[in-house]
């Protein structure tokens, strides 16, 4: 069974989403970005979600105070670093009691890391798929992101090998998350061995 995180959410229809079809994490974005929400409204999304689903908090170059007052809230259990964090960042955020996924782009050099996770992603929600053939190696476990759809993702796994995918876009109609594909998509992911 592949994992499947389904990031992104803005709505409470999106958390009754993640209620019903069980992806193994579900994120809130909190940097600057078209699926942006505060802290306030994450809170209330965490209420609806199911405990048993470890909810993940998006950000770019944020204060580490801002990333643990996330944590300390229970607004989130892990921390996914898009930008040019250093380790010394990732340490912290786990002596706190947080998980980290690190991300990295394809192009970037991927960096020995103390993080959970280490996460190969196309861009900030672009929806572009990366050239599944000419990724870096990386750590595992292993989380790859950008632009998979339920077209997409049976070969992207079996390229790639990740432990977790995550989708955003992937599960959208017209910018907003799809209970019906988000249902196909985590279906497919938990069917991939």
């Amino acid at each position: 069974m592949t994992q499947i995180k389904i990031c992104g959410l803005m709505r409470p229809v999106d958390a009754k989403a993640v209620n019903d079809f069980k992806p193994d994490f579900a994120g809130f974005v909190f940097a600057k970005s078209r699926r942006q929400i505060d802290l306030k409204t994450a809170l209330t999304f965490r209420s609806l979600i199911d405990p048993a689903i470890p909810t993940v908090g998006v950000f770019v170059n944020a204060p580490l105070a801002e990333m643990m007052a996330a944590v300390q809230a229970g607004a989130i259990q892990i921390v996914q670093l898009h930008g040019n964090e250093p380790e010394t960042t990732v340490q912290a955020l786990q002596a706190g009691g947080a998980q980290v996924f690190q991300v990295y782009q394809p192009d970037a050099p991927v960096t020995p890391t103390q993080a959970d996770y280490t996460m190969l992603d196309s861009g900030a929600g672009s929806g572009i798929p990366l050239d599944w053939h000419r990724l870096p190696k990386a750590a595992h476990p292993l989380i790859l992101a950008g632009g998979l759809t339920s077209t997409n993702i049976i070969d992207a796994v079996s390229i790639v090998h990740p432990d977790v995918v995550d989708v955003s876009s992937g599960v959208e109609t017209a910018g907003q998350k799809d209970p019906a594909k988000i249902q196909e998509i985590i279906k497919i992911a938990h069917a991939i061995n």
